[in-house]
This record gives structure tokens, sequence and C-alpha cells, in this order.
């Protein structure tokens, strides 16, 4: 398939900051585990052609069998077992996909109000840029604190974003950059830091607010709230 995309779903978190034994990505959501919410987008969007899920090992054969099966995801290849950090688990899944991937979107498990509109966005300007990543303007004022606590420095809100996932790169590119960051032991929060730091430019496009990150109860809360907002 020419200008294919592929996915890496970072779905290795546990759920500690939600104060459950249940890994984060598997509790419930309207029913549903908040997993199954970004794997449905993928699995309908024509681009995409293969997913690759990458897990905790005691959470492989539940997602196997209670996500991937249960819900009938065919473009899902495999569920494979994450390593130490998020970047680690990355790295695998990436090595899980064929040298002819155009393009792969990069997604935390744990986001589930992905939307085909975002995906759209995100994939014209990877392809014509290499990179692209949304973000989203800070809504309050950014300060910068000293050791003590203090205010050293009040920052322009206006060029500060929040972060979000899927995000999406030429795969060749994400996949030196991964290589470098291996080879010199640069760690970072994010692909698209090992991209600028070894690549080049990231172009990123507007976010969507509710394009939430399950970490905590009140965000479960949340995203139930806009999906019923949304139904």
């Amino acid at each position: 398939m020419a200008d294919n995309l592929r996915v890496v779903i970072a779905a290795a978190g546990s759920g500690r900051r939600m104060g459950s034994k249940v890994s984060k990505q598997y509790l419930q959501l309207e029913g549903h585990p908040v997993l199954t919410y970004s794997l449905q987008v993928f699995e309908d969007y024509a681009a995409v052609d293969e997913v690759i899920i990458v897990a905790r090992e005691r959470d492989i054969e539940y997602c196997q069998k209670q996500i991937v099966k249960k819900y009938g995801y065919r473009k899902v290849s495999r569920v494979v077992a994450g390593g130490k950090e998020r970047q680690d688990s990355v790295w695998v899944g990436l090595g899980q996909l064929n040298q002819n991937t155009d393009f792969v979107a990069v997604h935390d498990g744990a986001r589930p109000l992905l939307t085909s509109r975002l995906l759209d966005d995100l994939l014209a300007q990877a392809r014509q840029w290499g990179a692209a990543i949304p973000g989203v303007l800070a809504r309050d004022t950014m300060k910068m604190v000293d050791r003590d606590g203090f205010v050293s420095q009040t920052l322009d809100r206006s060029s500060i974003l929040a972060i979000q996932t899927p995000q999406i790169f030429r795969f060749t590119e994400l996949w030196e950059a991964y290589q470098s960051a291996r080879a010199e032991g640069f760690v970072s929060t994010d692909d698209a830091s090992l991209f600028e730091k070894y690549i080049g430019r990231v172009k990123v496009v507007a976010g969507d607010v509710n394009n939430l990150k399950i970490t905590t109860p009140r965000d479960l809360v949340v995203a139930e709230a806009i999906l019923r907002d949304l139904a």
C-alpha cells in the first residue's frame, strides 16, 4: 500500500495515579475499556493498515482476548511486551513494523477521545513536513520558578502549547532518531523531542481540548462527560 500509515499504541502504563490495580487503558469508560476508543478510530481510518499495541507483559493475554479479539480489530497485527520506560516501549513497537512503512503514528493508549479529523490534519502536515504533532494553547498564565519556589520568569502563553498524541512521522526518520537516541542514551517524554534533536523541525497542528489523557480519576469523569455530550 503506497503512502501507508501504521500505528504504535503505547499501552504499557500502569494505574498507579488512578489508585487502581487495573492498568488505566483497561478501565471502563461508558461501558467499554479506555483503549477501545482510539483503537476503533484507527480501525475505521482508511489510511491505517496496521496497528501494534505495546502492553505490559502481564496484560498481553488480556489485551489479545478481551480487547483485540472481543472487539474484532482486524488491523491489530500483534500485541507485544513493552519496556521499562515509554520510550523503550515505543522502540519495541517501531521494531515490529516492516521497513516499507511510510508514516507511523505513535499514540497513548490512555488517550481515548481521538478523532478522525485530527488524524486528517496530522497526516496532511506529516506528508508535507515529515513530522506533525497536535498542540493546544495554554489557558492559564505560565511562570517559571527557581529552586526556592519564587517566580523567575513569566512566559508568553501565546507560544506555550500542551502537546498531545498521536504524533505522526515519516517512519525512516523516526527510526533513525530512535537509533541515535539509544546510542547516546538520550531520553525524553515524547517522540517529537527525539525527532527535533536528531532529524529536524516538527510541525504543530491545532490539537483538540477533548483529546485528554486518562491519568487521574478526575480525567475519567471528564472523559465520560465529554462522551455523553457528544452522543
